[in-house]
């Protein structure tokens, strides 16, 4: 696939995104996409599944976090949890976590990072009182899911955040778990720094004809 290099030179109103997150995404100092975020938007935006390689520091969280806020502002629905982050850390789960709230800062979406080590009953309360996105780690999320806690049944969206890390990890399982309980019909994002043959076989389980990308790490500083 050929970069559009035009769209790197294009504001991020030329995108198509709400003024909202373009609001937010000037008020954190940036005007122009990276590489990875002029490619993965739009194709995000469609509403088809990519895959994406990248590494991390090119602006791949804004490039997945973006379209599914669009997604949100412009059909609302409350009470469920539409979309879902599976990360390999507690670290990357906070700062996704972290990125979103900086998005929606305009928005009322709300959003909660699950992860192990701390105690489950705040995340519980969290996930019962209804939010828009999870950001979680898989093993903490199995843990919800096998109480009762989290609801995935209505799910749009889900990502996979640097799955090679996932692989290496050992999560391929739990992932595949999570999997079968959320709707088939759905859009899948897959965000990796390489793709070993384990995660080429899982994309091909999980996604419809996706949209590939490939960039390097070499960007300028992301949102």
């Amino acid at each position: 696939k050929t970069t559009d290099y035009k769209r790197m030179d294009m504001p991020f109103e030329g995108l198509g995104l709400h003024p909202h997150l373009v609001k937010a995404i000037r008020d954190l100092g940036y005007t122009r996409p990276t590489p990875i975020q002029a490619e993965a938007i739009p194709a995000a935006l469609s509403g088809k599944d990519l895959i994406g390689g990248a590494q991390t520091g090119t602006g791949k969280t804004a490039a997945f976090l973006l379209p599914v806020l669009q997604r949100m502002i412009l059909s609302p629905s409350k009470g469920r949890t539409r979309a879902l982050a599976l990360t390999p850390t507690r670290e990357l789960a906070v700062q996704v976590a972290d990125h979103l709230s900086e998005l929606a800062k305009q928005t009322p979406i709300r959003s909660i990072a699950i992860y192990g080590g701390v105690p489950m009953g705040p995340q519980t309360k969290a996930l019962r009182s209804g939010v828009d996105m999870v950001i979680a780690t898989p093993g903490r999320l199995l843990d919800h899911l096998r109480r009762g806690s989290a609801k995935l049944d209505q799910l749009e969206v889900l990502i996979l955040d640097e799955a090679d890390r996932m692989l290496d990890m050992g999560f391929l399982p739990d992932i595949r778990t999570i999997v079968k309980s959320i709707p088939k019909q759905r859009q899948t994002m897959l965000f990796s720094a390489t793709l070993p043959h384990e995660i080429v076989k899982l994309s091909q389980e999980m996604m419809r004809d996706p949209i590939r990308i490939k960039f390097g790490g070499d960007e300028k500083t992301p949102v």
